[in-house]
């Protein structure tokens, strides 16, 4: 049985709750022992969903910070006009692609999950069976599966390496319906990476962000970040040894809403009979 106890001096408090109720002093020197910083300069990038929007921002942003190579991924892969850029053909919701691109790219120090697909209505209950699977093999699987073809290659290189994992505010404001569930799985997912590869000094990065100027979000009207400011901000935290990323205000928003009652989140709740 798990203890969940704060109270319990025990060994099954984990190490994080612990952190919890260290005093502030030792909470700062934990924090600077276990520090991992991840520089793009001199780097090998991987990102998925490389063709457009964020993803080429990536690629693009990576040169400018220094990287040595940018693997851009898609399932068409277009062409570069920088020789450092290797257009690698991947369908995150294909294992034998997944294979294929860990064994054409062994040398990559950053992984940087960014494809995803959004869904055609906000419930859950009228999309199709198909684009359900559709959403949860690319939004989830995909990132999720790619991240474990890549784990051992990041490992093995004892540090200065990363994941970034491109989630989104709507993972803690279920109101997109699959593709909320989807992003919500998927930052589980990433803690849970992130605990399980710190030991080999793999920095994990979850980057949260309402809409972004792109094509999945034209038809939104409300503001949008910029996709430059966007992807900047996550090299910065990145290379500050930061792991999550709060984009927007919206991100700051959603994650408070955590700690509300459910009636303050979905004030539709709080008018029930």
């Amino acid at each position: 049985m798990t203890c969940l106890s704060y109270e319990c001096s025990h060994c099954c408090v984990g190490s994080d709750v612990a952190l919890l109720i260290l005093p502030r002093r030792h909470q700062t020197a934990e924090k600077e022992k276990d520090t991992i910083m991840t520089s793009f300069t001199g780097a090998i990038v991987l990102v998925t969903g490389a063709n457009g929007g964020i993803g080429a921002h990536f690629v693009r942003e990576s040169l400018a910070r220094g990287a040595a190579k940018v693997y851009a991924t898609a399932r068409t892969p277009r062409e570069w006009d920088d020789e450092r850029v290797v257009p690698l053909a991947l369908d995150v919701t294909d294992a034998e692609s997944i294979r294929a691109a860990a064994e054409a790219a062994p040398d990559v120090t950053i992984l940087i999950n960014n494809a995803g697909v959004s869904a055609s209505s906000p419930g859950i209950l009228t999309h199709s069976d198909e684009e359900i699977r559709r959403n949860v093999e690319t939004n989830f699987l995909g990132p999720l599966f790619l991240t474990r073809a890549f784990a051992p290659i990041l490992a093995a290189k004892g540090g200065s390496t990363a994941i970034i994992d491109i989630h989104s505010a709507l993972a803690w404001y279920a109101v997109a319906g699959i593709y909320s569930a989807t992003k919500a799985a998927l930052w589980s997912a990433t803690n849970s990476l992130r605990l399980e590869l710190q030991p080999a000094g793999v920095q994990v990065v979850g980057v949260h962000v309402g809409y972004v100027d792109t094509a999945m979000a034209a038809h939104a009207t409300d503001p949008k970040l910029d996709t430059a400011e966007l992807v900047s901000t996550v090299i910065d935290a990145t290379e500050a040894g930061e792991f999550e990323v709060l984009a927007d205000d919206t991100s700051v928003r959603a994650k408070a809403g955590l700690s509300a009652p459910l009636e303050a989140v979905y004030p539709q709740l709080a008018a029930r009979g």
